[in-house]
């Protein structure tokens, strides 16, 4: 029998993507430690974990993200590797920091390109300097609003003011003339110091019918950096994805290794380590990098699925030392997958929903995967992501994949909240979604469309 990569690994996170990090483990024959507020004491990752410690109170500040109780029950529990998952403290460098100080490995990457991706200033800077293809734009903050009029003028309208700390949409304002600037530049400051504490913003060129393309990468810390191909992010409301495809039906092969080695090549000139995603829009041929997520994507299923790699089990063995042990040309693209996020809202007002599931019914056959933490009788909390669930489809080609979907949706059943199934099953049955003719402000038409129905 091999050696464990790891003795213990605690999980700093809770739902379907505990879940899938527990797996993964238990697949390496690693135990796992499940840390959880009192609100989820009875969650699914919770029931599943060998070992589990309650951090806190339901509010995720007194508990998912309470640094000092999650190293607390590592040292306790004997774990001596952290794995964030996706959000709460998955991007925060400090949390990154504190870990390898306190002697535990942190699966994912450094503390200084954590950092340095999280602002969104210093990473197009870093992009930029490596060959990553940028939006027009400011080239760091801007120190006034005469110095935002100006890079607009030069650039020309519409624009989107940024917050440099910012994220899922906040901080984010688009100014379609001069006229309409000063109030773009006032609110997004506004929202910037008030969701991140920091009120630096930038400018940059509004694509008015862009595509959200986004690349995962993995590399070692022997200097092997290899993509795993696009996913196609673009069907979005208020800048929150719901369904994602893997490979995009807009980009072709000999696109995908252009851009492909660009993002290699620039990542191993950077010394970066374990799991990253490059986010582009994707515009008349043209790619223009926006952000780079420095951890695991919602999204990877898709991924997964087309590739055949476990990404999480890539992050444990990069995370220990290990070599990616394979090459780009080993890497190989097959068929399409599609996920749709499944979340506890109501389908027409996006409301939330949270209350107790009295029946779950989970899809299966032939190329159907379901990532959730639901079970009957399971009560959804109302303190954290409204996101319960993630159907994802492959099949041999991109219609054969809506079908199953269809299919899968259709048999998918939860009672006792609403969800946003029914919306999913809408836009399967769209035309132009079928087609694949749909770009980052698709959806919020089609939502807006479809309200009274």
């Amino acid at each position: 029998m091999m050696a464990r990569l790891f003795q213990k690994i605690l999980i700093a996170n809770r739902g379907e993507i505990a879940l899938r990090i527990q797996r993964a483990c238990r697949e390496l024959d690693i135990p796992t430690v499940a840390v959880h507020s009192t609100a989820d004491s009875q969650a699914m990752h919770v029931r599943l974990a060998d070992e589990s410690v309650c951090i806190g109170p339901p509010s995720a500040r007194d508990s998912y993200l309470n640094v000092a109780a999650i190293l607390s029950a590592a040292a306790v529990t004997g774990a001596d590797a952290i794995h964030p998952g996706y959000g709460f403290l998955s991007e925060n460098a400090g949390f990154a920091e504190m870990v390898e100080a306190h002697g535990l490995t942190f699966i994912g990457p450094s503390s200084a390109h954590i950092r340095m991706m999280g602002d969104k200033i210093a990473a197009k800077t870093a992009m930029a300097s490596i060959g990553v293809p940028l939006v027009p734009g400011s080239e760091g903050a801007l120190v006034d609003l005469d110095a935002a009029r100006e890079v607009a003028g030069r650039i020309g309208y519409p624009v989107l003011i940024k917050a440099a700390a910012g994220g899922g949409g906040r901080g984010m304002k688009v100014a379609m003339d001069a006229s309409e600037l000063d109030e773009a530049w006032t609110v997004a400051r506004t929202e910037a110091r008030t969701a991140f504490g920091n009120d630096a913003v930038y400018l940059e060129k509004y694509l008015d019918r862009p595509r959200h393309i986004e690349m995962q990468v993995m590399a070692d810390s022997h200097g092997s950096v290899v993509h795993f191909g696009e996913r196609d992010c673009s069907l979005q409301r208020r800048h929150q994805k719901l369904l994602e495809e893997a490979g995009s039906p807009a980009l072709t092969g000999e696109e995908r290794d252009a851009l492909g080695a660009v993002v290699c090549e620039g990542l191993r000139n950077l010394g970066y380590r374990n799991a990253g995603t490059l986010e582009f829009l994707y515009q008349d041929g043209q790619f223009s990098f926006i952000e780079m997520n420095t951890r695991l994507q919602v999204e990877h299923p898709v991924t997964e699925m087309v590739c055949g790699v476990d990404l999480v089990r890539e992050q444990i063995r990069i995370a220990a030392g290990e070599k990616l042990g394979y090459t780009q040309a080993d890497v190989h693209f097959s068929g399409h997958a599609i996920e749709c996020r499944i979340t506890a809202e109501d389908p027409v007002t996006f409301a939330p929903t949270p209350g107790k599931v009295s029946v779950f019914h989970a899809p299966g056959g032939l190329g159907v995967r379901v990532d959730s933490a639901l079970y009957a009788g399971y009560v959804v909390p109302p303190y954290y992501d409204s996101l319960v669930a993630k159907l994802i489809v492959h099949a041999p080609t991109r219609p054969e994949a809506i079908a199953r979907m269809r299919r899968a949706l259709a048999e998918f059943a939860v009672v006792g909240i609403k969800t946003t199934i029914p919306l999913h099953q809408r836009i399967v049955e769209d035309p132009e979604f079928q087609a694949g003719d749909y770009t980052i402000h698709w959806l919020e038409r089609f939502v807006d469309t479809h309200r009274g129905d």
